[in-house]
């Protein structure tokens, strides 16, 4: 089971299947899981301290030999820490998101370190290329969690950007199967970065009533939401009609801050309070069906993939 492109090569894996770097939900055990089953497993480093990322990736090297990524929000407050960690512990690759990619691009590729980032626009994508990036992701409107604020849909985005970097490509956003990934790569990605799929692994370290919630979750049940403040989709719960009701009213950026304080992606997604934590999930939600084991879900979305491209062969001969 392999697929050669730009992307495997890069990053020196089997399939062209990566999984996100999701807050409170990729440690080392759901980032072994799909570095093993032939993807790029990624830990999520935003939710993480210094101390923790640290024995994440002490715990992914011991049940991994395969490449593993972190995800590094740019905007998290103790950056320098993380980035020491990362070149200390010889991590081989980094996704960057969320901030300038020219502050540590050429520093981490200095060690070695393969540097991809993740863009909401054409604009954004050629940014990182100048930067010295080694690769994209370009997230469209779908996707969970943070957003950008073009609301591009990934339909659109991905052959726009295609159109304007020469680098390679991953498409990002509302891809939780086969033939979704199937139609990403045929608008011009070279692979896929799935997140809301494996937020439902048995690995992941979000919260078992979470991972139920998305389960359960139909279309129309998440919406992108804080946009004066930082854009974010969610699944609908009490914390989102409060969000809402104050959106209406006319609420400024510090209105939203105040409402979101501290800690309440934490208290959704990793302890599981439904109602009054943060739940942040992709429209692709209303597709997923059940809780899988991680290595099960990259088998699954890459024979679908290779079904779906031999469909689509039959249809135009």
């Amino acid at each position: 089971m392999e697929a050669t492109n730009r992307v495997t090569q890069l990053l020196q894996i089997q399939l062209p299947v990566i999984q996100a770097g999701m807050v409170w939900a990729s440690g080392w055990k759901l980032a072994s899981a799909v570095s093993n089953a032939g993807g790029l497993g990624i830990i999520g480093a935003g939710s993480m301290y210094p101390e923790v990322l640290k024995q994440h990736i002490i715990d992914c090297k011991a049940a991994t030999d395969k490449p593993f990524g972190v995800n590094l929000p740019l905007l998290y407050p103790d950056i320098e820490a993380h980035i020491q960690t990362i070149i200390d512990y010889q991590v081989p690759v980094v996704f960057t998101s969320a901030g300038n990619p020219k502050t540590y691009t050429s520093r981490l590729k200095q060690h070695g370190i393969t540097v991809v980032h993740v863009v909401s626009s054409s604009k954004f994508a050629l940014k990182a290329q100048e930067a010295g990036c080694d690769a994209v992701v370009a997230e469209g409107f779908e996707a969970g969690g943070h957003n950008g604020r073009e609301e591009t849909t990934t339909m659109v985005l991905i052959p726009a950007v295609r159109q304007h970097i020469s680098i390679p490509l991953i498409a990002a956003g509302g891809i939780a199967t086969g033939r979704q990934m199937l139609a990403a790569m045929a608008l011009g990605a070279d692979a896929v970065q799935i997140g809301s799929r494996f937020v439902c692994s048995e690995e992941a370290s979000s919260h078992l009533a979470f991972k139920q919630a998305i389960v359960a979750a139909r279309e129309g049940d998440t919406q992108l939401s804080m946009k004066k403040a930082v854009p974010v989709r969610l699944l609908k719960n009490q914390f989102f009609e409060q969000v809402q009701q104050l959106e209406w009213a006319g609420a400024s950026e510090q209105d939203l801050n105040q409402l979101l304080g501290h800690g309440r992606a934490k208290k959704g997604m990793f302890e599981g309070n439904l109602e009054e934590g943060e739940l942040e999930i992709g429209q692709v939600s209303a597709l997923i069906q059940d809780i899988q084991p991680a290595a099960a879900i990259v088998q699954e979305i890459w024979e679908e993939c290779k079904q779906a491209a031999r469909e689509v062969s039959l249809l135009l001969n």
